[in-house]
């Protein structure tokens, strides 16, 4: 059993220091906790040629993960995604380093699965029982999903426009699932109500500490598939931010055990125009969002009004010289288009939105020719069929081309 170096866990508001072993939420304070490692220990055990010789799965990171017991490890696969080269949209377009980082190869179709595998695993060690969360889709069934093989009871609640292939997969995973005639905002209430009165685990968007652990694997993969020398700038989808938060925790941590340099990518948060909040705040120099009346984007799952963890995204941003960008839904649909026709990759509408970022940036100079730059797709198209509208001629069996 390859041991977790798991110290505590730690308030990013308010600085007070919580027991990893028992059951956390937020702080007193109403912040979400980290997870903290003995980062010294770690760096004088662990050494980059073992990772070599593990399994191609985000548990190739064991030592830096938050499960103590590998019994307690709830897996479906999970991790090591591919690192694609986009020579052909690059040429087109005038890049000369971009990459994506495609999720959508995942289980369940989308990173939400490395957050579910970590916090399910936790939860299992745990002890918890029953959970609850509120969804835009995609964590949703990735939840339901891990928590089905761990034996853990799941409710979910999305918006009744949710996609339906996300509905699909919690219901047939058997969770007690709802719709709610609203925002995933509306659903966060419920499920706040129904916490407080049944008293199970919330596993909402950073009210637990351990979404976050097996998101920030992204960030590990990034470095390791880069040989250690991180890229210029990452484009990450941003609604709830756990992924973006995760990453920059992930390179941190990095630093710390001496894995890679000084230099850290730019960080930027990519969400609609119909849904920016954090744009907004990172526009006006501030440290925390306003909610966003009246939030929609074809990008379904970056609709977030107001994410707990907003300060977390704009530090992330401020502390790596990163931005934040919002893009029209018309711009998301081309770049979604452009990736899948010039290189094959069908990726998700929040995907798509890297690009179009990247495209804006590149436009003001903000993105320089020559620089590394990865677009994060966190999940497959094939999930947002009504993304891609289609008409096609019938051909009689009689008919030539």
């Amino acid at each position: 059993m390859t041991k977790s170096f798991l110290s505590h866990l730690e308030c990013p508001k308010c600085g007070t220091t919580h027991d990893a072993d028992t059951l956390q939420q937020l702080c007193s304070c109403g912040a979400p906790l980290l997870v903290r490692y003995d980062l010294k220990a770690a760096a004088q055990s662990m050494n980059k040629s073992d990772l070599a010789r593990r399994q191609p799965s985000l548990w190739r990171y064991r030592e830096l993960l938050p499960v103590r017991d590998d019994a307690n490890i709830v897996t479906l696969g999970e991790g090591m995604t591919p690192l694609l080269p986009l020579p052909k949209l690059g040429a087109a377009d005038g890049f000369e380093n971009l990459y994506l980082k495609d999720e959508g190869t995942i289980p369940t179709g989308s990173f939400k699965a490395r957050g579910a595998a970590v916090g399910i695993s936790r939860a299992k060690e745990l002890g918890v029982e029953t959970l609850a969360m509120p969804t835009n889709g995609n964590a949703g069934g990735a939840w339901a999903t891990y928590a089905a093989r761990a034996g853990i009871k799941s409710c979910i609640i999305m918006p009744e426009s949710a996609p339906e292939i996300t509905r699909n997969e919690c219901a047939i995973t058997g969770a007690d699932f709802y719709l709610v005639n609203g925002l995933i905002s509306d659903a966060g209430k419920i499920v706040g109500r129904a916490v407080s009165k049944y008293g199970w685990y919330d596993a909402s968007t950073l009210k637990e500490p351990y979404r976050i652990e097996g998101k920030k694997t992204m960030g590990y993969e990034l470095a390791e598939q880069f040989d250690w020398e991180v890229p210029d700038v990452i484009l990450y989808p941003t609604g709830g931010g756990v992924g973006l938060i995760g990453i920059y925790k992930a390179l941190l941590e990095l630093q710390a055990i001496g894995w890679i340099g000084e230099k850290l990518p730019r960080l930027v948060a990519v969400q609609a125009t119909g849904c920016a909040p954090i744009v907004k705040a990172w526009e006006e120099g501030k440290d925390s969002s306003e909610f966003w009346e009246n939030a929609k984007t074809v990008a379904f799952g970056i609709t977030v009004p107001k994410a707990l963890g907003d300060f977390l995204v704009l530090e992330a941003l401020y502390k790596t010289d990163g931005c934040a960008v919002a893009v029209e839904d018309e711009a998301t649909l081309q770049a979604q288009q452009r990736l899948a026709s010039l290189e094959g990759a069908f990726v998700c509408p929040e995907g798509a939105a890297t690009y179009a970022a990247a495209l804006q940036l590149k436009e003001s100079g903000w993105i320089k020719p020559h620089e590394k730059v990865v677009l994060l797709n966190t999940g497959t198209g094939l999930k947002y069929p009504d993304t891609v509208t289609v008409r096609v001629e019938t051909l009689q069996p009689s008919d030539d081309l």
